[in-house]
């Protein structure tokens, strides 16, 4: 069985299957077992979900790390998104990237749809000319997945 190290800061924010936790000090942590997880800049509030491409996001973001009753309503609403999305954009690079976010999010692979989502945030910024979202601030009490 393979083993994933992280090295958090203090003030980071990691969610694991589900449940937020916020590091008092630097550490280190080992997950030593399948996991659901994001940290640091991965996780988006739900106020910056203000964007297309940042909804798609937001919704299998909580497809992913949400509790069981939120990840089935994820799937759902990123699906009726991406839909959308495709439909609206003139990008086959957009389109195609988003045809294997909701791929990889149907066979319960999570973290590659959530990297292909922010290639098409990353995209979207770049063609409206929209500034990045900033990387949640650390001391920040709101946040949630």
């Amino acid at each position: 069985m393979s083993t994933l190290v992280l090295e958090l800061r203090q003030g980071d924010l990691m969610v694991v299957n589900g449940a937020p936790i916020r590091f008092r000090n630097r550490t280190r942590i080992e997950l030593a077992a399948r996991a659901r997880f994001l940290f640091g800049k991965q996780i988006m509030a739900p106020d910056g979900a203000n964007t297309p491409a940042r909804r798609i996001y937001f919704a299998l973001q909580t497809a992913y790390i949400g509790a069981d009753e939120e990840r089935i309503a994820g799937l759902t609403a990123a699906r009726g998104l991406i839909s959308e999305f495709q439909e609206a954009t003139t990008s086959a690079l957009a389109r195609d990237l988003l045809a294997q976010a909701l791929a990889a999010a149907n066979t319960d692979d999570g973290y590659t749809a959530l990297k292909l989502a922010r290639r098409v945030m990353r995209h979207e910024e770049e063609v409206l000319g929209i500034a990045p979202l900033p990387a949640p601030r650390r001391e920040q009490p709101g946040l949630s997945a």
